[in-house]
């Protein structure tokens, strides 16, 4: 079984979940979400998002079989992040997520190259959960929560992901930087006021109003 149909399977399950015990789940997904600025409906839509994301990737056989190719949805905007062997199939990685109904925009952050060991993606786990951690670290903001920033890890490279205020990314930014195993911090935070045509690629002319995602090196 390939990692994105256990990746399928785990989130079809969770769906009939939701379908089967709508109590408990929506209970769940409150929780979460009072934790969080994006509404109800846009957390329970980030999951579905994510799910078709997969299924439209899935079924491009050469993606399928040749690339790492993990989608992360916050509010609409996807991160596409991993690996793959040619800038044609990067390229077709996002065409295939921008079919999918509610995407806002889409950061391809996919290298061009062989899929990642086993062993450099449990090193970036290790290094996911220690940012989480260290966001426990971030003071001098009323009503600031680490949860609310997402954060994903590949290849030593953090990607954050959260709808912050400006002080807040900036202050995440400099407490992630110091952490352990951190080679580098790509910033897509969305900020309050910022409104993205669904389903269109980002442009030369959007990077003007929309910066794309900043990085910061170490």
């Amino acid at each position: 079984m390939t990692r994105t149909h256990k990746i399928l399977i785990s989130l079809l399950v969770s769906s009939i979940l939701t379908a089967c015990a709508p109590a408990v789940i929506v209970g769940g997904s409150a929780v979460g979400a009072a934790h969080d600025r994006r509404t109800l409906g846009s957390f329970v839509e980030d999951q579905n998002i994510e799910l078709k994301a997969y299924d439209a990737i899935a079924k491009d056989q050469d993606l399928e079989k040749q690339s790492h190719i993990s989608v992360t949805s916050y509010n609409g905007i996807v991160l596409l992040s991993g690996q793959t062997p040619s800038a044609e199939l990067r390229a077709r990685a996002e065409a295939s997520v921008l079919t999918v109904p509610k995407v806002k925009k889409v950061h391809n952050e996919l290298t061009i190259a062989a899929p990642s060991s086993l062993g450099s993606r449990s090193t970036d786990t290790w290094v996911t959960s220690k940012v989480k951690t260290s966001l426990l670290k971030v003071k001098g903001h009323k009503g600031f929560d680490p949860t609310r920033v997402k954060v994903v890890t590949e290849n030593g490279t953090v990607y954050l992901m959260g709808l912050l205020t400006q002080a807040e990314a900036t202050d995440v930014v400099d407490v992630v930087r110091r952490v352990g195993g951190v080679q580098r911090v790509v910033k897509i935070f969305e900020f309050e006021g910022n409104n993205y045509p669904q389903n269109t690629p980002m442009t030369d002319t959007d990077a003007q109003t929309t910066p794309m995602p900043e990085t910061t090196t170490f």
